[in-house]
């Protein structure tokens, strides 16, 4: 397989199914996918891969048909995801923890020809299953498997031999209110994201990696999934996140790579480890992605690892990512690294004229990783991706000499109070440098005429003894200016999160609402 070279698209597979095909003619014995002591070689998985393809189009999916998969990470769900690939089936991968509401909506936009469940891995798998009236089957390759009754009414959309036009995944956006919002993603966008990631993590066959992110979300499907099996490497998967697991694997398995959100090493940071010092591993790369990273998290993990907590950014439009900071270029501050080998970026004030270099401004994007657009919804594809490729990101960046950027926030959560401009961002390294603060997030409060209010919402160490909200109040005084400083800080003993562990700021949203209209309006 190719580096991510100015001719690496020329080189990428056509089609997702193509990585394991390759390692399994290059290095067939080597172990693919591991997990509870069940492990497939690359031969076995591009077998495995074979045979569930020939089984759903026996049962009746056909090029072009949405297989929407019901699961948490396992096994049958890879085997699934490059059986789609092989039969240019488009793969919709969804969380089998979301609620049933949320799981109806997705099928009902997407439309899929068959849904299938992994209910052996997953009690709300099978709770869903039960529910959508799948029955148990042995596919071919996959195991068992609950699979629902075929759908006959659905068309299937186009097909193209060029990975750069045809499918491979559907993948929903968290956090939406509303309508579902699918992204399609083609083969070409996630073999360049895998192959990139595989590139600039440096990643051999030798390399043994930690894929606990859901492979339902992008950041867990083509950085850490893909990007892993790119290289020929071994994934040790995990249905579900827990500090003990983690620690168990980087013990045992003697895990190489470690990717996760900044919420999964909030929680490592709370972890009795014992008499094991962690910075005695074999891990060479620790990796923070899928929201901001604040410096005293990135401070503390560091100096429980022993190694620099790398860090990028992304969004599920761009397969995921952008920007990654680079293993020969450990950077001691926040930023997200330098844009990846191949895409462009501008930055823009909000009449879309490029700013001058170290200026905020909003991130377009341009290149191979831009999704292919929202599915069945041109209006909003249109206003998001310009006639010339360039994706508005939405999001508030600032680009220093040496090329590093610097994530502000979201224009759409630009609080503006006072005639000032508040980040959330800001606020919430603020608070997350005190010493019991596990994780904050801020939002912005409709205020009186018109004025905006900062709110901010805490979870706290429970290890520690948990202040007052007063007097993180008084720690925020020498820290922020005054119009930066929240008007309330509401002390969470969790914080609403997807199944990545990103905190769902529009619950927060609606909830500070909520607190100001109970204020306004007390119950007698």
């Amino acid at each position: 397989m190719s580096a991510p070279t100015d001719i690496v698209l020329d080189r990428l597979p056509a089609r997702l199914s193509g990585i394991v095909e390759h390692w399994a003619q290059d290095a067939p014995q080597a172990v693919a996918l591991s997990q509870d002591g069940v492990t497939l070689s690359y031969s076995q998985l591009n077998e495995a891969s074979r045979q569930a393809a020939l089984w759903l189009r026996d049962y009746g999916v056909r090029p072009g048909d949405r297989l929407m998969v019901v699961a948490e990470n396992c096994i049958a769900q890879l085997v699934l995801l490059f059986a789609a690939a092989r039969m240019d089936a488009w793969l919709v991968n969804v969380n089998a923890r979301l609620s049933a509401r949320e799981v109806d909506a997705i099928a009902q936009h997407s439309q899929p020809r068959v849904v299938l469940y992994t209910g052996h891995i997953s009690a709300e798998a099978m709770a869903h299953a039960e529910r959508g009236g799948a029955e148990l089957h042995e596919v071919a390759g996959a195991g068992l498997v609950q699979v629902g009754p075929l759908h006959t009414d659905c068309e299937p959309e186009p097909v193209h031999a060029s990975g750069n036009e045809q499918v491979a995944a559907l993948i929903y956006t968290t956090g939406t209110t509303g309508q579902p919002k699918g992204v399609m993603l083609t083969h070409r966008n996630l073999l360049f994201i895998a192959a990139t990631s595989s590139h600039v993590r440096g990643l051999t066959p030798a390399d043994r990696a930690y894929g606990v992110l859901p492979v339902t979300h992008v950041f867990g499907l083509a950085s850490v999934a893909l990007g892993t099996l790119y290289a020929g490497a071994t994934l040790y998967l995990a249905a579900r996140y827990s500090p003990s697991a983690v620690v168990r694997a980087i013990q045992h398995d003697e895990l190489t790579i470690l990717q996760g959100v900044p919420a999964m090493y909030a929680r490592l940071l709370e972890y009795d480890y014992g008499d094991w010092d962690p910075s005695n591993s074999s891990l060479r790369f620790i990796y923070a992605g899928g929201s901001p990273l604040d410096p005293t998290l990135k401070h503390e993990t560091e100096r429980l690892f022993g190694r620099t907590l790398h860090n990028g950014y992304g969004m599920t439009e761009t397969s995921p990512t952008i920007s990654q900071t680079r293993i020969d270029a450990p950077r001691t501050d926040t930023s997200v690294g330098s844009v990846i080998p191949g895409i462009e970026i501008r930055i823009v004030d909000d009449q879309g004229v490029t700013v001058q270099r170290g200026e905020p401004g909003e991130l377009w994007v341009r290149g191979p990783n831009v999704m292919k657009g929202y599915y069945h919804d041109d209006k909003l594809t249109a206003l998001t991706v310009n006639p010339e490729g360039w994706l508005n990101t939405g999001d508030i960046v600032r680009q220093e000499a040496d090329g590093a950027l610097f994530l502000i926030g979201r224009s759409k959560e630009l609080i503006i109070r006072s005639g000032f401009n508040v980040y959330p961002i800001e606020v919430e390294a603020a608070l997350n440098a005190h010493p019991a603060v596990v994780q904050s997030a801020v939002v912005g409060r409709d205020g009186t005429d018109g004025n905006e209010e900062v709110i901010a919402f805490v979870e706290l160490d429970p290890a520690q003894d948990a202040p007052a909200a007063q007097a993180l109040h008084e720690w925020l005084h020498p820290r922020l200016s005054p119009y930066k400083r929240p008007s309330q800080i509401v002390i969470m003993q969790a914080m609403p999160a997807a199944a990545t562990g990103k905190i769902l700021k529009g619950q927060l949203k609606q909830l500070a609402q909520q607190l100001r209209k109970e204020a306004l309006h007390p119950e007698p």
